[in-house]
């Protein structure tokens, strides 16, 4: 009689050669639940356009108060509601806008925990813009596509699948645009590297590195209530991963044509977490969830893999790594920002000495080879604009401009709530397979079937008149 262990091999071995694609024996699945009766999917979703934009900003701490200011700037939007649980916040950016010129009638909603409602029941608000502290996201999101509102929420917008589900559902049940606030897709470098990997030049992009890597020692003070490092003490897992993985799946077409199947994630211990909360709390803290290095790699249905990282906790410099590996090329953000392209010599000019024969731009080569790339909207003159708005060096202010540019054109977002979904879900579950010894975890289908539905990304425009 054969060994049971065998037996079970085999019959793994069996059931593994009767499927259309290979089955990881111990991925850990993630259920997709069920569209609600009567709901399609908002692939490419369009709005009526919006004359002007009239926008709620709720939450005025520091994201949102610069937020405001750079609203005003964008022609085309008016912000026509402020809301802060502390009046005098609310106060500040009213007469930020006045010494800009803004002398608009703003209501103003403060002084409880949901304010906020006000504001979204407002009759001449389009757009909810949240910047609240990581908690409020979802609940502010939600009742705002009640209301009838378009919403942009900033990172993260959700933080576990229940609420990741539950904006998408909302969207699609409201047909209203749910965006997340990813600025980082909209950094200049991000965005000439798109357009050099959608024209070919890398060849075929095969692997993508992003992450987050910020030392928050001077800051974490500055967070209302402590909440962002009470956050990172009660949970494990990549936090904080949209600002790394959102520009690469761009890159990838991720939903696009391309998506996500499964995660693996290791943590280091949490060597500092503990010793930063002790200090801020003045007792001991012996408990931190949070590791101070967190890597998350993910593949993809196409074969393509993905790695993204977590670390503030630690002195190392600055960086979201941004890299795109392709089969005749590679570009890089940090810590140096060059492209490495493919050479091919005739055997006789081979030399064996070199450790490598690519081409590598940097410097003025670098700059001279991105300018035969520009991106479709980074006109000169916009470029220039941007910059001199500012906000994180322009990309902020690239961000807002394209989400009232779409508003008011009735065109499709750059960002879907599908790509809230896929950025977001890094987080939760990071979390899952860390907690299972760094398993698999299957990462679902949020557009539950479309995912191969359009194919590649691209940036709506208008037609010229």
């Amino acid at each position: 009689m054969k060994h049971p262990i065998l037996l079970f091999c085999t019959a793994l071995v069996l059931l593994v050669s009767g499927c259309s694609k290979p089955v990881h024996p111990t991925m850990i699945p993630t259920p997709v639940p069920a569209r609600p009766a009567g709901q399609t999917d908002v692939l490419g979703l369009t709005a009526e356009p919006i004359e002007t934009v009239h926008i709620g900003v709720v939450g005025l701490g520091m994201r949102g108060s610069e937020a405001v200011r750079r609203l005003v700037q964008i022609p085309g939007a008016e912000i026509t509601a402020l809301c802060d649980l502390l009046p005098d916040r609310v106060e500040a950016n009213q007469l930020q806008m006045k010494e800009m010129g803004k002398t608009q009638v703003v209501s103003k909603y403060s002084g409880t925990q949901e304010s906020w409602r006000g504001l979204c029941e407002q009759a001449d608000v389009d757009l909810v813009y949240i910047c609240t502290d990581w908690l409020n996201h979802y609940p502010i999101a939600m009742y705002a596509m009640e209301c009838g509102k378009h919403v942009a929420i900033e990172v993260p917008a959700a933080l576990d699948m229940d609420q990741i589900w539950g904006l998408i559902n909302q969207s699609e049940k409201t047909r209203k645009h749910c965006m997340m606030l990813e600025n980082c897709i909209y950094d200049f470098f991000e965005m000439t590297t798109l357009e050099m990997a959608q024209r070919g030049l890398f060849g075929e992009v095969i692997h993508v590195e992003g992450a987050y890597c910020h030392n928050l020692d001077p800051y974490w003070d500055e967070y209302w209530n402590n909440w962002r490092l009470d956050y990172n003490q009660k949970h494990r897992g990549d936090v904080y991963p949209t600002h790394g993985i959102g520009p690469v799946c761009q890159v990838l077409d991720i939903h696009r044509g391309d998506r996500m199947t499964m995660l693996v994630s290791m943590d280091t211990k949490s060597f500092n977490g503990a010793k930063i909360a002790s200090n801020h709390e003045g007792k001991p803290v012996t408990e931190f969830a949070n590791g101070d290095e967190t890597s998350t790699l993910i593949r993809t249905e196409k074969g393509k893999t993905i790695l993204i990282e977590h670390d503030v906790m630690t002195p190392r410099p600055y960086s979201r790594m941004y890299q795109v590996v392709g089969t005749d090329g590679y570009a890089s953000k940090y810590p140096v920002e060059e492209y490495c392209l493919r050479v091919d010599k005739p055997a006789d000019q081979v030399d064996a000495r070199h450790i490598s024969d690519e081409k590598v731009y940097s410097g003025a080569e670098k700059d001279a080879l991105q300018a035969g790339y520009r991106n479709v909207i980074l006109t000169p003159e916009f470029e220039a604009l941007a910059k001199s708005v500012g906000g994180h060096g322009g990309m902020d202010f690239i961000m807002d401009y394209r989400l009232v540019y779409c508003l008011h054109h009735g065109l499709p977002l750059d960002m879907d709530v599908y790509d809230l979904a896929e950025w977001c879900c890094v987080a939760p579950l990071s979390r899952v397979s860390l907690e299972h010894g760094s398993m698999p975890v299957e990462v679902p289908d949020f557009t539950r079937g479309a995912w191969n539905r359009v194919q590649g990304f691209h940036y709506a425009l208008a037609e010229e008149k």
